[in-house]
């Protein structure tokens, strides 16, 4: 939310707009005084990583009725308030929408009982009114993400995945609840991510009467094939299929008594909501923020109160009352047992997910029909480690070996695939790849050449290879469309090929997003976090290096969730002019009061212009004001647990490339293709479009969409607006 907070005070200010903040949301609203108080560029700063919200929250009983609306609606008047910006869930937006409503009637009840003159009645037509929504319980329609479920999701699974160390000590089993009234997205969500052995919701309850049963069955079978701990999450609102609740305690009962086991509770409780938030989490706020100053001045946020939000990488705006209308409508669905339909209006994503789950929470795959077909898959890695491939592997062996297909794992990349490094795996074979950074089956850059060629087709038709997922990024892309170009003279390349896109650099055509960018750039965070606590100790200016090569993707996200002041990328460039510009900006602001100087570099960013010259350069021109660190963050990038968006993309790309396999294999003319996510959609490109979408010589993609972000993130950096209206009465308040 203190990001939210940030970027509309700062973009506000930034357009001329005189900007107010309300302090304890509705309660402050109907108290008024000096709960409506002016906020400034700089009261917004340092607040990136803090959890909570500066100008406070509450519940407000008051406001929900008529006389406190109307309460709200003088005092709104009496500060000269022309628009609201609300950062709340459905019950926030709800009462939003009905302030709205009943504006003109609240204004007529003020003249009549002589708070306000019919003049100054006529001189405040209906606010306008914008909504961000802030729910970690990502239960509101017109987002793909609400702000505060991503970080919500890293205190599940950060605290899943301690939990199951212990418990695999001991043998265990745990019950972990989790939050989610109405909605079970965390519940789902961390238990993909998490690899949980079992998961309940209230969108999808048991479908059996004796659900039970199969749950201790399901968890009974995973104990006899060499599971050593057991993992139940549960959201808050489960319940069975005739809207009894399911509580934690009735299920650790049931566990104990039916399976004979030592079973503990773990209610994660309000720990959910709490600490420093994510890199996405930031970023979307910043973003949303943004756009929810650019709405608040169109003709439509009057008329009916606009949701921002997200879809895709896309911010997006959509009128209030259709999302409350569809939000609604699924706690209906739930209410009328309707589940089927409660699923759907989740969303695609939502359901898919919930299907993966199904299959991922068996002890072993469904038995094969005797006349099934029997596909030959192999999974391999290629490029440099990103954190989330053992997590696709788990999900493309095991969505494979369901379907009764044959797994096979390639070891150490394309030197694997020449030198036969080719393996069978089995159910247990990826057990507990899901949580783990890094790549078990091994990876490098080497890239095949000449007679690397020949080698690989023998080896793929020794193994009856029918099909070929690669896992990795721009070697591995490289890679494949030299396999595809060589079929005519190797039939065995003559299969489907699917590449799923897992790098740091987020640097290959065909997806806006690649497996291990989100967890570099929560590291990037973390780090810089920590790093701006020194600093403002001791008065300095940091120059923190990040990976990227020629991408300047992490560099660019990084600055704009650390709330960096300068960003140097190789897509900008770096001229000697820039570097004195700089320098002098940071001397001002020191000179003025100023405690830290943050910058961010990509690697690749200029070769004479390096880091080390950087800080050579600001601590000669700065050294009576500030001192010069340099910070190379290194490999520390490429390594760490992956973040629950990573093993959430990861798992639903893998799915989506054995499902591309199965269509392709046997067919007269197998396509190759690459999975990405472009927009709001997960979408294949065929891989002979990706050479025209490639710089070959920056590896990179030609287009770059985050390049768009580029002027928000400047904006959001600067010490203070650019333009602000000379006059009071020339201004709004917002």
């Amino acid at each position: 939310m203190n990001a939210a907070v940030r970027s509309v005070v700062r973009n506000a200010l930034e357009r001329g707009i005189e900007t107010y903040a309300i302090y304890e949301g509705y309660q402050g609203l109907v108290e008024g005084n000096r709960r409506i108080r002016p906020i400034g560029w700089n009261d917004v700063g340092g607040i990136l990583h803090l959890g909570g919200t500066i100008i406070g929250s509450a519940r407000c009983q008051r406001f929900r009725e008529r006389d406190g609306r109307r309460e709200a609606a003088y005092n709104l008047i009496y500060s000269e308030i022309e628009g609201l910006v609300i950062i709340g869930g459905d019950g926030s937006l709800t009462g939003a929408h009905l302030l709205q409503k009943e504006w003109p009637g609240l204004l007529e009840e003020l003249v009549q009982s002589g708070q306000i003159s019919a003049e100054t009645a006529s001189q405040y037509q209906t606010p306008a009114i914008v909504g961000l929504v802030g729910s970690i319980d990502n239960d509101m329609y017109g987002t793909d993400m609400t702000i505060g479920a991503d970080t919500a999701l890293h205190r599940i699974v950060n605290a899943v995945d301690a939990i199951t160390s212990t418990a695999a000590s001991h043998q265990r089993t745990f019950v972990v609840e989790v939050m989610g009234r109405h909605c079970g997205y965390l519940a789902l969500i961390s238990a993909l991510a998490t690899g949980a052995d079992w998961v309940l919701i209230p969108e999808a309850p048991p479908d059996v009467d004796d659900w039970e049963a199969k749950m201790c069955d399901v968890l009974r079978k995973g104990r006899q094939v060499g599971r050593r701990d057991s993992i139940v999450i549960l959201a808050e609102g489960a319940q069975d299929r005739y809207g009894k609740p399911i509580t934690s305690e009735y299920v650790r009962q049931v566990l104990q008594e039916r399976l004979g086991e030592d079973t503990r509770i773990t209610v994660l409780g309000h720990v959910q909501r709490g600490g420093s938030p994510s890199a996405f989490d930031r970023n979307l706020s910043s973003l949303c923020g943004a756009d929810a100053v650019a709405a608040i001045l169109t003709p439509e946020a009057r008329q009916e109160p606009l949701v921002i939000g997200i879809q895709g990488n896309k911010i997006t705006r959509t009128p209030l009352s259709y999302c409350l209308e569809k939000t609604w409508s699924v706690a209906k669905a739930i209410a009328d047992h309707d589940y089927e339909k409660a699923l759907s209006l989740r969303g695609r994503g939502f359901a898919e997910s919930f299907r993966i789950v199904r299959t991922l929470v068996r002890a072993l795959p469904h038995d094969v029909p005797a006349n099934q077909r029997r596909r030959r898959i192999a999974v391999m890695h290629a490029g440099g480690p990103a954190p989330g491939m053992n997590t696709a592997v788990r999900a493309a062996v095991r969505l494979g070996l369901d379907k009764g297909h044959i797994m096979l794992g390639v070891q150490n990349g394309f030197l694997g695939l020449i030198n036969d490094e080719i393996s069978e795996l089995n159910w247990m074979s990826v057990a507990g790849f899901t949580t783990r950074g890094g790549a078990e089956l091994g990876t490098n850059r080497y890239a095949p050449t000449g007679r690397d060629f020949y080698a690989i087709a023998r080896n793929l038709e020794k193994h009856n290879i029918e099909g070929l997922m690669i896992i990795g990024g721009w070697t591995g892309y490289a890679a494949a469309i030299d396999l595809h170009r060589q079929r005519t003279s190797f039939p065995a390349f003559d299969i489907p090929i699917v590449l799923l896109p897992a790098t740091i650099n987020n640097n290959v055509p065909g997806t806006d997003l690649c497996i291990g960018a989100d967890t570099a750039l929560n590291s990037i965070v973390q780090a810089v976090d920590k790093i701006k606590q020194s600093a403002v100790a001791s008065r300095r200016t940091f120059i923190v290096e990040v990976m990227g090569r020629y991408c300047g993707y992490l560099a660019l996200m990084s600055s704009l969730a650390t709330g960096a002041e300068r960003t140097y990328i190789h897509e900008e460039g770096v001229t000697l002019k820039d570097l004195v510009e700089d320098v002098q900006q940071l001397i001002n602001g020191f000179k003025r009061g100023k405690r830290l100087g943050l910058i961010i570099r990509n690697e690749m960013a200029n070769e004479i212009y390096s880091t080390s010259f950087m800080k050579a350069l600001f601590e000669e021109e700065g050294s009576k004001l500030f001192d010069v660190r340099q910070a190379i963050l290194g490999h520390m990038q490429q390594g760490g647990d992956p973040s629950p968006f990573d093993r959430n993309m990861a798992t639903r790309m893998a799915a989506r490339c054995i499902l591309f396999l199965e269509e392709q294999i046997g067919s007269p003319e197998p396509m190759s293709a690459c999975v990405g996510q472009i927009g709001g959609e997960m979408r294949f490109t065929d891989l002979q479009d990706i050479p025209r979408l490639m710089d070959v010589e920056h590896t990179r993609p030609k287009q770059q969409w985050w390049m768009d972000l580029r002027p928000v993130a400047r904006l959001l950096a600067q010490s203070a607006p650019t333009a602000v209206l000379s006059t009071k009465k020339s201004k709004k308040k917002e």
